[in-house]
């Protein structure tokens, strides 16, 4: 008899122990979800706020969104590389653009959009020289994009 209720009190102290173990993996695995669902939230939110509209325009208006976004964050350097980025996308598009370059189809748009591209980067570009000022390239940035409006 003693062996049989030594036999059921291991049982039942093993359905226990299996009872714990599962409450406790599955608060670590809610809580791990809850983690992967606050951090996909936070990139779908930055995702979202730097979409590629599918226009001629729509690349250089995100480059431009992304270096502005890390410019506000206080992060020169990354403004400052995505920066240089635009324009070298830009400047290579006009490149090997042929015919149907902006430079060739609206030269006087293409300079317009050129400068303001230059007003707004330059100053990002050259951080390490001279504090950006931040309503300078606010109203850089927003030239910019309005000036890129014209060319979609």
């Amino acid at each position: 008899m003693l062996f049989i209720n030594a036999a059921f009190l291991g049982d039942l102290m093993g359905r226990t122990s299996l009872r714990i173990c599962n409450r406790f993996f599955g608060a670590v695995i809610f809580s791990a979800l809850l983690v992967a669902a606050a951090s996909s939230s936070a990139l779908a939110q930055e995702k979202r706020a730097a979409t590629v509209e599918k226009t001629k325009m729509g690349p250089y208006r995100a480059l431009a969104h992304l270096a502005y976004a890390s410019f506000e964050k206080g992060d020169l350097a990354t403004a400052s590389e995505v920066a240089q980025i635009l324009e070298r996308v830009w400047d290579k598009s006009e490149d090997y653009g042929g015919e149907t370059a902006l430079s060739k189809t609206n030269p006087d748009l293409f300079k317009q959009i050129d400068a303001a591209m230059d007003d707004f980067i330059t100053p990002l570009i050259n951080y390490a020289k001279a504090a950006p000022d931040s309503g300078q390239i606010k109203a850089a940035y927003n030239n910019y994009l309005e000036k890129l409006r014209l060319a979609n």
